[in-house]
């Protein structure tokens, strides 16, 4: 099992382990562009506080591997636990465990199926999914107008894994902006899953393309399978001047692939933003004190106009 360690604070090795805060963590996956910029922003903040430790553990994407995990969390006696679930439908069990224990616990990012039932000592730190795939589709709706595509535009949808709400929730984003009077001119014509992943956006495209579909627009429910999208379409000699690509997160290399005009708009979900936050929760409830048990950080709209504001984000 990979896993990392920090300690924060100038503190000698003796005194560290008698009076730190531990927090232990477990992300769903640590070969992921956003989430590694959500571990890094935990780790850089911790590096700033003072007698707070991480114990990082990486799940390989693994339910069962997760919630030992956690199991192992609890034995060695750890203040707080921050999970970024794999199985965003399995996080029952470890909300039970943790609770069983009396230890805190914080989901981050992904929201788990029990968010509205979480027990005490345990809360729920990302952006709202409601405006991801939102602002995205509404931004693709705008551009498909200004190209003079405001009557029958065709769009092709890439999904992120199906267990994951945030799939489920930006997907539906999608049907929602659609059924507005504003956007119904758009028509999905094929709708699969990339599982979040570049190299499965690829290959996605590329049947897409060798079965003839025909379509105007891809809107994806992250920036890696539009990515994915685009290396498949720039291959097949598609010009990216007249296909319009969205994705979500706005991470360095979509934010490359929009300044040289192939990505035409993504969401910025502010991946640092949510690890500060992440922790900043698990300490309070490590403690005593009060939280609330959803904490958002705003989703943003980034697009080649405003672009500079983010470059140096996630």
């Amino acid at each position: 099992m990979r896993g990392i360690i920090i300690a924060a604070g100038v503190v000698s090795l003796m005194s560290t382990s008698a009076m730190a805060e531990t927090i232990g963590v477990t992300m769903s996956r640590f070969d992921d562009n956003f989430l590694t910029v959500l571990r890094n922003g935990m780790q850089d903040y911790v590096g700033g506080l003072s007698g707070v430790e991480l114990q990082i553990e990486d799940a390989q994407n693994d339910v069962g591997k997760q919630l030992n995990q956690i199991q192992n969390f609890i034995a060695s006696g750890v203040d707080a636990i921050i999970v970024n679930p794999v199985d965003t439908d399995a996080t029952v069990a470890m909300s039970q465990a943790a609770a069983n224990a009396g230890v805190a616990l914080v989901y981050v990012n992904r929201e788990p199926v029990n968010v509205d039932d979480l027990p005490d000592k345990q809360a729920f730190v990302a952006s709202d999914e409601r405006e991801s795939g939102t602002l995205e589709t509404q931004e693709i709706c705008r551009l498909l107008k200004a190209q003079g595509k405001g009557e029958g535009a065709k769009i092709v949808v890439m999904m992120g894994e199906l267990s994951n709400q945030a799939a489920r929730q930006r997907t539906q984003d999608i049907l929602d902006v659609i059924a507005t009077d504003e956007c119904s001119f758009m028509e999905i014509v094929e709708q699969q899953t990339a599982n979040w992943q570049r190299n499965e956006g690829q290959d996605l495209m590329t049947n897409w393309l060798s079965a003839g579909v025909k379509f105007d627009a891809v809107v994806s429910n992250n920036d890696e399978m539009a990515i994915g999208a685009i290396q498949s379409l720039k291959t097949a000699g598609v010009s990216m001047e007249e296909m319009l690509i969205g994705g979500v997160d706005a991470t360095q290399d979509a934010l490359a692939a929009m300044k040289a005009g192939d990505l035409d708009v993504t969401v910025f979900q502010d991946a640092a933003g949510q690890g500060k936050g992440a922790v900043d929760t698990a300490l309070a409830l490590a403690r005593g004190e009060p939280v609330e048990k959803k904490v958002y950080v705003p989703f943003q709209l980034v697009t080649p106009e405003n672009i500079e504001k983010f470059v140096a984000k996630n």
